[in-house]
């Protein structure tokens, strides 16, 4: 047996064990449309051929285009996919809760700064200065100016796009169906806050989320896309060659400069939804 073999019928085992411990009629897959959460959904499906969980898909509006027909196609042919709506329109959100940048982590605790009286230990950290936490210097030199309070007056920053556009329209589903449970396609590998990823993720002693592909490598999920013969959306494959997807021009993506290279040289006019 080959390491991906091993690594696929470990994953098998313990997506049945999970779920079935949790009940099948408990959970939701978060389905986005990119690679990770449609080889999840074949992966769900193996294990649990003609299972009903329903793939949640967020329709933002600033989608890239392919992504989101990819995803509208697929609900044609299987009903499982369940189309959701936000609740208030990009805009007015990002007036209200504040603008994305540079990373979620440094939008997260810019937000923090800006909305607490005191300066909080882990924005004195993140700064170099002598906190509880330590000192922790990872803001770079050029971006300080936003943990002041001029910049406060001028702009607001948080990280709460993809939970005020996403996660709280996912949930808002789940609470009303009664499936507290939520399967998710992330990985370890990816980095940043995702760096310590477990399978399981509790709140308090509840189970909160399934994350079966923790500990799976892009290089595997090719091999399994490969192996099963799944179809991914185009944006992956030849010549787009994406390596993840996210909202059009989202600030978060690490590869921002070469998605937008792309966008210009084969979608001049528009890749928002």
């Amino acid at each position: 047996m080959t390491e991906n073999e091993f690594i696929l019928m470990d994953r098998i085992t313990k997506i049945r064990s999970i779920i079935t411990k949790y009940g099948v009629e408990n959970f939701t897959i978060s389905f986005s449309g990119g690679k990770d959460s449609t080889v999840l959904s074949y992966l769900i499906d193996e294990c649990f051929p003609g299972n009903a969980i329903p793939r949640l898909y967020a329709d933002t509006g600033i989608d890239m285009r392919m992504v989101h027909d990819f995803v509208l196609d697929m609900a044609k042919k299987d009903s499982r996919i369940v189309i959701l709506k936000p609740t208030v329109p990009v805009k007015p959100m990002l007036e209200r809760e504040g603008y994305p940048f540079k990373s979620k982590n440094h939008s997260m605790l810019v937000w923090r700064y800006q909305t607490h009286n005191e300066m909080p230990e882990s924005v004195k950290s993140y700064l170099g200065l002598t906190s509880k936490w330590g000192q922790r210097l990872q803001c770079p030199q050029k971006l300080k100016y936003q943990f002041t309070p001029e910049f406060k007056q001028k702009l607001k920053v948080s990280d709460h796009c993809c939970l005020r556009m996403k996660e709280d329209v996912l949930q808002k589903y789940s609470k009303e169906h009664d499936k507290p449970y939520s399967i998710i396609g992330t990985m370890r590998e990816e980095g940043g806050r995702r760096e310590h990823l477990q399978c399981l993720s509790f709140k308090g002693k509840k189970l909160f989320a399934f994350q079966p592909l923790a500990m799976c490598t892009k290089e595997w999920e090719d091999w399994y896309i490969l192996l099963r013969g799944i179809h991914i959306c185009d944006i992956y494959k030849p010549p787009y060659s994406f390596k993840r997807t996210s909202c059009v021009g989202c600030p978060f993506s690490i590869n921002l400069e070469k998605e937008l290279s792309t966008f210009r040289k084969f979608f001049p006019e528009t890749q928002q939804g």
